[in-house]
């Protein structure tokens, strides 16, 4: 008993070993600042456990707030990866419990043919030399592995980190679809005011073959501006009948989104604009720490980090510690008797002696493993930064854009006045009104095309910050 304890003793301070290294998040050397303003920035370390508010509600859409809001409920994609996380955790669970002994309970019935004979020719009292003989074993074992060199615990920090990343990529999975579903609505309202922009123009088309035609009757104008007036009206209609196939996929894409069946969904249209937020001039930098997929590769290089502990553990031997007692007759009457009782207690250390290289190999592959996840969240940082940067510079760009085409839209605008009053007074032809008219409705559809942009723009900048922006939704 004695030794039992000293031995005892000496694996439960083995036990607080564990071979690998020790975990250390990877250097990434950000940039000095964003070559679009605002340039207050810094690297932070990934955050994505911080709230990202409803992001969505900075557009001000009644009806886009109530869309995304069923993303979480009824998308099959987040579902999935829901399920994925939880499968995570079980493994975590799985990885803890051999932390913990194993007790297990039989009951054997056996019976054989053999001989009790030793060697010497000596037979065992009570048992015949031959014969058929039945045994009744009731047993209870106890054992426990010893993690002497932290293959346990490596393998449940793995399994943890991993965990933790199958939880940031549901987090980034639901971002993605929040801001895909928002892009696609967007779209569908930009799809929307573009045809009442076009059935528009073409009630003022017809009005101007309506004068064309009187103006041939009259004797004033020829043929051949009125089959110009025709051509005009009747491919505008074309054109705004086209628009009806995007849409319709649009919607089928929102609900899909959503989780309904395209059949059963419908978005009545609306010429209502969703609100372009403004950029604030100075982003608060706990923003990018917010990124799911940054935090996701993150910790995959732990658990792989991890997983290299796991390999060269595999190098020493194990230790398990066994006991078991119970009862064994030949008679099952006799089973639970006090002379029938056994019992056993003692260690088992194994090691591998010679595995053909691989535990070697499977060291090698570990670390391969690790450089590679190192190599991916360094990307996946990169990414961010060129994703932020991309959206400053689309939405600073657009802005500009905005201004000058507005003031085309304005001189087109004017243009198709005076030819048209020009026209009237029979100083021109019907083709400079042709001409003017469809330039004018060129900068209208250019200037709806940039406020669209610019709004999706802005969705894909909020994901590419992990949420909103507004400061009152990081935690104070």
């Amino acid at each position: 008993m004695k030794h039992f304890i000293i031995l005892w003793f000496t694996i439960l301070n083995l036990a607080g070993c564990a071979l690998g290294p020790d975990y250390k998040r990877p250097h990434v050397i950000p940039p000095a600042s964003y070559k679009t303003p605002p340039p207050h920035w810094k690297f932070a370390k990934p955050g994505d456990h911080h709230p990202r508010g409803m992001w969505w509600e900075i557009f001000n859409d009644i009806q886009l707030n109530a869309l995304v809001q069923q993303v979480s409920i009824s998308n099959q994609n987040i579902h999935s990866s829901e399920a994925q996380y939880r499968q995570a955790l079980a493994l975590v669970n799985a990885a803890r419990a051999r932390h913990f002994p194993v007790i297990s309970g039989t009951f054997a019935n056996t019976r054989g043919q053999g001989t009790a004979a030793t060697n010497s020719g000596v037979t065992i009292p009570g048992i015949p030399r031959s014969g058929i003989t039945e045994t009744n074993r009731l047993l209870a074992t106890i054992s426990w592995e010893a993690d002497l060199w932290g293959r346990i615990g490596r393998t449940v920090e793995s399994n943890q980190a991993a965990a933790e990343a199958s939880a940031a990529d549901l987090q980034s999975a639901l971002l993605s679809i929040q801001s895909l579903l928002v892009q696609t609505y967007f779209q569908l309202r930009i799809n929307d005011i573009q045809r009442q922009l076009l059935e528009q123009t073409a009630i003022a088309y017809q009005k101007s073959l309506k004068i064309t035609q009187n103006r041939y009757s009259a004797g004033i104008a020829g043929r051949s501006d009125v089959v110009q007036a025709e051509t005009q009206l009747k491919a505008i209609q074309a054109q705004a009948l086209d628009l009806g196939v995007e849409r319709a996929q649009f919607e089928h894409a929102i609900a899909v989104l959503i989780g309904k069946s395209p059949s059963n969904f419908t978005l009545k249209p609306s010429t209502v604009v969703p609100v372009l937020p403004e950029l604030p001039p100075g982003f608060p930098s706990e923003l990018l720490e917010r990124r799911p997929d940054i935090a996701a590769a993150e910790r995959r290089v732990q658990a792989a980090n991890a997983q290299i502990g796991v390999t060269q553990a595999a190098f020493f031997p194990s230790l398990i510690l066994g006991a078991s007692t119970g009862y064994q007759s030949s008679v099952l009457a006799d089973l639970l008797s006090s002379s029938q009782q056994i019992w056993s207690i003692g260690p088992n250390i194994a090691v591998a002696l010679f595995d053909g290289g691989l535990r070697a190999s499977q060291k090698e592959q570990a670390i391969a493993l690790y450089n590679k996840s190192v190599a991916d969240y360094r990307q996946t940082v990169l990414t961010g930064f060129q994703e932020v940067e991309d959206q400053l510079s689309t939405l600073r760009i657009l802005s500009e854009e905005a201004k000058v085409q507005q003031a085309a839209k304005l001189a087109a605008q004017e243009s198709v006045m005076l030819f048209h009053n020009q026209y009237k007074a029979g100083t021109v032809s019907y083709l400079n009104v042709v001409t003017a008219q469809a330039s004018a409705l060129d900068a209208e559809i250019r200037s709806l095309s940039i406020t669209g942009r610019s709004l999706v723009a802005s969705a894909i900048l909020l994901k590419a910050l992990g949420g909103d922006w507004r400061s009152a939704s990081l935690p104070m």
